[in-house]
């Protein structure tokens, strides 16, 4: 793997994370385009590394929420605190049980099909062609909305349905305000991130790392970057209610996905 290879993986990753345009659906594509040789050859140490890049670029773009919460939670005792962090572990439940029990049926669907793809990139597109028409409400999040958030998490695992765009675009249909349903889509995948890292990493053999040294640093640091700029791209976008823009983009690549993977 070149560096340049990692380069675009990393930007791939930190872009798709936080757009609403599907990371999984976006490197199947890759996969295909390039026949199925840059990202087959993407080693598990390397996912792990671009996944915690992303991560923590989530961080650092809400590092004042977080640090108020966390003070809020252990010094003010503040019920609002306590409220928020219960709602992330509620939208946790759907997606942990869907990692747990059906991890390799999922695993099945990321081989390239292009056509399951495709549909489901269609369907992201359909999601946030609604939910920006939705006019702008000032519900605040409550368990109700915070389950429905999380079963949208835990759907969206499929190639081609964007979390983001899922998570942020059900806050919305169920009239979340949208400063709001952007923090907690955000936020609420943190814990899922840094979970699912720890079981790679608990998985992950020796022999499997196929990588320099520093092109992990190279796909670390591109991965963050781009995740911090696209996380506080999505955020205005979300609140400025441009998020047809995406609709497009996503029908755009589910019909060009489903008219490549029919040939």
């Amino acid at each position: 793997m070149t560096n340049w290879e990692v380069v675009l993986l990393g930007i791939i990753q930190g872009i798709s994370e936080f757009l609403p345009i599907s990371s999984s659906g976006h490197l199947e594509i890759a996969k295909v385009l390039m026949g199925n040789t840059l990202v087959q050859k993407e080693s598990l140490l390397l996912t792990i590394v671009l996944h915690g890049a992303t991560a923590l670029s989530t961080l650092f773009v809400f590092r004042k929420d977080i640090g108020e919460l966390i003070r809020d939670l252990f010094l003010k005792q503040s019920k609002e605190s306590w409220r928020f962090v219960l709602f992330i572990v509620i939208s946790m439940v759907p997606a942990a049980v869907v990692g747990l029990f059906f991890e390799s049926t999922i695993a099945a669907l990321f081989s390239g099909n292009l056509i399951v793809v495709g549909s489901l990139l269609l369907c992201t597109g359909v999601l946030l062609y609604f939910a920006n028409r939705t006019p702008a409400e000032s519900q605040p999040l409550s368990t109700r909305h915070a389950w429905w958030i999380g079963l949208a998490q835990a759907i969206a695992i499929l190639p081609g349905l964007s979390r983001s765009g899922a998570t942020i675009g059900t806050a919305l249909l169920l009239k979340v305000e949208r400063p709001a349903a952007a923090r907690f889509s955000f936020l609420m995948v943190i814990p899922l991130i840094f979970g699912s890292m720890a079981k790679s990493l608990l998985e992950f053999e020796a022999a499997e790392m196929s990588i320099a040294p520093l092109q992990l640093g190279i796909g670390f640091l591109t991965a963050f970057i781009a995740g911090v700029l696209a996380c506080k791209w999505m955020i205005a976008l979300v609140n400025k209610s441009q998020l047809v823009y995406f609709s497009v983009y996503c029908a755009a690549a589910g019909i060009f996905a489903l008219v490549y993977g029919s040939f």
